[in-house]
């Protein structure tokens, strides 16, 4: 039997736990819409990458002295281990947290293919890094005594613990977050529009979720192959940075990144190296819904910033935005156009549809295609 949202944070706020934050995980999406109802908006910070969320935790730590718990998928774990290892660690300045994992990819339980690694070797991980850990699962009627038992380790050895959840570990907090109707477009009515006026020679590399998704299944429907797009299933955050390196390493081919707001917030640094390099052939397109869709639907910060004017800032590309069908038409032919590198933001509604599928094409087959036609 699942276990209850409520129950869990109950358990944890006995132990003086009152400050969460972290990056959504589809495994965590029930307990975190509990976070959000139980907690402040300043005690509850959905931080852009996995290492910000445990400086912010150690931040809190320092100035209240009450452990504070930090939230991830286990694919941001490789973002945290910089301040665990150098920033929480016994050996350096000793700082107990609570680290709550989702576990993507557990062997033996169906995963998608970015996943089945990182699952395979996660204890190894958690053992590697020195992180004591208990593991949770919906049929765990012990889970209050394991969250006492690491607790009491962080307290007593003053360092980081882990809570490795399984999936299915917590039952229906409430319904999806439901979102505003407005009038923008949905993120597939734009990407329609963004592939139908890119050229065939086009060399296309997109965000991990939805967006590849979507990508897809439009060269499915209309009978196209997908060698011209690079889908990057994982690595978020880095699409940008993977077209980069393609751009600078064919300078006649025009590239493509499709991002997204949630994985270019996470990060926002590679658009330095974006404005240093100044590549002619480099367009970046952000679908911005201002959520993490694919876990839940949280805010993402975009919602509280003009991304655009950040690019501005950085100095090299030139910007254009669109949110409305027209306005995607009009501006794409000059964002394509012009002598780059150019940006563009298109402002999408969250949501997708119910029967939107995953890609049939593995990654490494993917890739071998896509390389073929990087050398047409």
């Amino acid at each position: 039997m699942a276990i209850k949202p409520t129950d869990f944070y109950d358990q944890l706020a006995s132990h003086g736990v009152e400050f969460f934050t972290g990056v959504p995980d589809s495994l965590l999406k029930e307990f975190c819409l509990c976070i959000d109802d139980r907690i402040s908006n300043d005690k509850h910070i959905i931080a852009a990458n996995e290492g910000n969320a445990v400086a912010l935790a150690s931040g809190y730590y320092l100035a209240q002295e009450s452990i504070p718990l930090v939230y991830m998928q286990n694919s941001g774990l490789g973002n945290a281990v910089n301040p665990l290892l150098s920033l929480c660690d016994p050996d350096v300045y000793s700082i107990p947290l609570l680290v709550m994992i989702g576990w993507r990819g557990e062997p033996g339980v169906k995963d998608e293919p970015q996943h089945v690694t990182q699952g395979r070797v996660q204890i190894e991980l958690l053992e590697a890094l020195g992180l004591p850990y208990e593991i949770i699962s919906k049929d765990d009627d012990q889970f209050y005594k394991k969250i006492s038992n690491v607790i009491e380790i962080a307290k007593n050895e003053n360092k980081p613990v882990v809570l490795l959840i399984k999936k299915g570990t917590f039952e229906k907090y409430k319904d999806e977050i439901v979102q505003s109707d407005d009038q923008r477009m949905n993120r597939e009515e734009a990407l329609e529009i963004i592939l139908e006026n890119l050229d065939d020679n086009a060399i296309i590399v997109s965000t991990t979720g939805k967006t590849s998704r979507e990508i897809f299944e439009i060269r499915e429907k209309r009978g196209q192959t997908h060698e011209q797009d690079f889908l990057t299933v994982g690595s978020m955050g880095h699409c940008s940075s993977i077209a980069l390196g393609i751009a600078l390493a064919k300078p006649h081919r025009e590239v493509v990144c499709i991002d997204g707001d949630g994985a270019m917030l996470m990060h926002l640094g590679s658009l330095t190296s974006i404005a240093s390099m100044k590549p002619k052939n480099f367009r970046h397109i952000l679908m911005n819904n201002e959520v993490h869709e694919s876990v839940g639907g949280q805010e993402t910060a975009a919602k509280y910033l003009d991304l655009s004017a950040i690019v501005e800032a950085v100095g090299s590309s030139k910007v254009f935005k669109a949110a409305t069908p027209n306005d995607l038409k009009t501006n794409i032919t000059n964002f394509i156009t012009c002598s780059g590198p150019s940006f563009l933001e298109v402002k999408i509604k969250p949501g997708s549809r119910e029967d939107l599928g995953r890609p049939t094409v593995k990654p490494a087959d993917n890739k071998e295609n896509f390389m073929k036609f990087l050398n047409k």
